[in-house]
């Protein structure tokens, strides 16, 4: 398998309508290609599922070592994976950026293509792409697509500008509104729920293809492409045999990697859907992810089938909350309007959406119980706020710099969870 890497200056570059347009256009070429995307992201991998037809998988340089994710990357009978970057090029975690695109460019020795926000700038272009591409000499820039270009003329300009340079521009994206997703406040609206996704995808390949007129150089990208390097397989064992897993919009945030693995050693991934009110299935581990329980806090206090099924597997098999999970186990959940809502009571936790506040970054976890010991690797990322957590913590915490934090998450006999999201076993 071939790969490629597209990152940017910054955030808000226009990357991922640039990675699904040229996903949607290498399919449409006949191309056999994936996704995959850089860090921690539940969001963005299903968009690239949706233009390319194909499982997006993540690969988080912070958490998993290298032969880990050489056997993310290869997984899959596709030709091509076109690996999406996560905010600058060399943004990471602190002190130093660690787990940065450019990292992975550097494990894999992948070359990358530069996407550009020019909508606000013309020759000044060439001195920050110049910049880019004499920053480090193990991180190869190989190539440009010029975002937000307000016309034929605009493109013109940025050609003439970055010519001296001797980088390809393989191609622009014009701009124009019907080119922007909806968000919301943890990304982007998901897949599944964003309205005319098919034609915002074609529209976003041929808007790619086309530009002003010169159009993509698709066999250009094609050729830029190496191929991975060989290595170990790695792979995760399942925390249990027999897993139900809800599955829905509530719960939509878990990891393809983590479930192939499980699925590749046997064990058997029950999907079901706590907002249709199904019965929790009969399981050595009932497993629920994170997602947006506060979105549709007064739907699941409803649903007293799957709660009371939820309430009586947990007396006989394991039981782990992650995040938005982890918030449906505690007793209450307060939604942005201030009304709460019961939720399972199998925690002593008390959460709330009413006075929101950002909990982000990378987590060093030790502790824990039942099928997720520790120690792991994960990551927080979510707005609630705990305003009661009682009972015996689950996991002690260090961020990316090694400072200790409070404990994190709850356990309580055989259910147990956190706000933090597993990636990958230390």
């Amino acid at each position: 398998m071939k790969g490629l890497i597209l990152a940017a200056p910054g955030s808000g570059a226009g990357k991922t309508t640039v990675t699904l347009a040229l996903l949607r256009l290498l399919r449409r070429n006949g191309v056999s290609v994936r996704g995959a995307k850089s860090g921690p992201d539940y969001i963005d991998p299903r968009f690239h599922a949706a233009a390319c037809g194909a499982e997006s998988l993540n690969l988080d340089a912070w958490s998993m070592r290298r032969d880990r994710l050489l056997t993310l990357a290869r997984r899959g009978p596709q030709e091509l994976l076109i690996i999406e970057g996560a905010m600058g090029l060399f943004d990471g975690a602190p002190p130093e950026g660690r787990g940065a695109v450019a990292d992975l460019a550097r494990a894999f020795d992948l070359p990358v293509v530069l996407v550009v926000d020019a909508g606000k700038m013309a020759q000044s272009i060439a001195p920050l792409v110049a910049g880019f591409a004499r920053f480090d000499p193990d991180v190869t820039i190989g190539g440009v697509i010029l975002n937000c270009v307000g016309s034929a003329r605009h493109e013109s300009m940025l050609h003439r500008a970055l010519a001296p340079l001797g980088l390809p521009v393989l191609g622009c994206l014009p701009r124009k509104a019907d080119l922007a997703l909806p968000e919301r406040h943890l990304g982007l609206v998901q897949a599944e729920e964003t309205p005319e996704l098919e034609a915002f995808l074609e529209n976003a390949a041929t808007c790619l293809a086309e530009g002003f007129g010169s159009g993509l150089d698709l066999q250009g990208v094609l050729d830029l492409a190496r191929l991975l390097p060989e290595g170990p397989e790695v792979l995760v064992p399942p925390p249990a045999q027999r897993i139900a897993m809800a599955q829905d919009e509530a719960f939509a945030f878990s990891y393809p990697h983590q479930l192939g693995d499980w699925q590749l050693a046997g064990a058997e991934v029950i999907p079901f859907s706590p907002l249709v009110d199904d019965a929790v299935p009969e399981a050595d581990l009932v497993y629920l992810p994170g997602g947006y329980p506060e979105l549709h806090a007064g739907r699941l206090a409803a649903n007293q089938r799957f709660l009371s099924t939820l309430r009586s597997r947990a007396e006989t098999a394991q039981v782990y909350g992650e995040c938005g999970g982890y918030m449906v186990l505690g007793e209450g959940l307060v939604d942005a309007d201030g009304k709460r809502h019961q939720m399972a009571g199998l925690l002593g936790l008390e959460t709330s959406f009413a006075k929101r506040r950002l909990n982000l970054g990378y987590r060093s976890l030790e502790g824990g119980a039942g099928p997720f010991a520790g120690p792991w690797r994960g990551h927080e990322f979510h707005y609630a706020s705990t305003l009661s957590a009682r009972g015996q913590p689950l996991f002690s915490a260090r961020d990316a710099e090694g400072t200790q934090l409070p404990p994190i998450g709850l356990r309580n006999g055989g259910v147990c969870g956190s706000f933090a999201h597993l990636i990958e076993p230390e």
